[in-house]
C-alpha cells in the first residue's frame, strides 16, 4: 500500500524478504526445500497409498471450506 509524503506524492515501501532478493538467491533457497529430511524418513516417498489418502483428505477439507464461503457459513444475526 503506497504511503503519502508531506508534498502529496506517494511512495512504495522498499521490498522486504524474498522480494528484495535477486532471482539466483531465491532459486538457491528454493532448491534447499525438503532437503532437511532424509529420503528414508519421508513417509510419502515410502508409502504411495499414504500419500494418496492424504491428498484425498486435503481435497475434502478444501471443498468443505468452499461451501461455507459461498454463503452456507454460520450466521450471527448481526447486520
Amino acid at each position: 500500500m503506497p504511503n503519502s509524503t508531506p508534498d502529496g506524492q506517494t511512495r512504495r515501501p522498499a521490498p522486504r524478504g524474498f522480494a528484495a532478493m535477486d532471482a539466483d538467491r531465491r532459486r538457491e533457497i528454493a532448491r534447499k526445500g525438503g532437503k532437511s529430511v532424509p529420503d528414508e524418513k519421508r513417509s510419502f516417498t515410502q508409502d504411495r497409498t499414504l500419500a494418496a489418502e492424504a491428498g484425498r483428505k486435503g481435497g475434502r477439507q478444501t471443498q468443505s471450506g468452499r461451501s461455507r464461503e459461498a454463503g452456507g457459513g454460520k450466521r450471527t444475526g448481526n447486520a
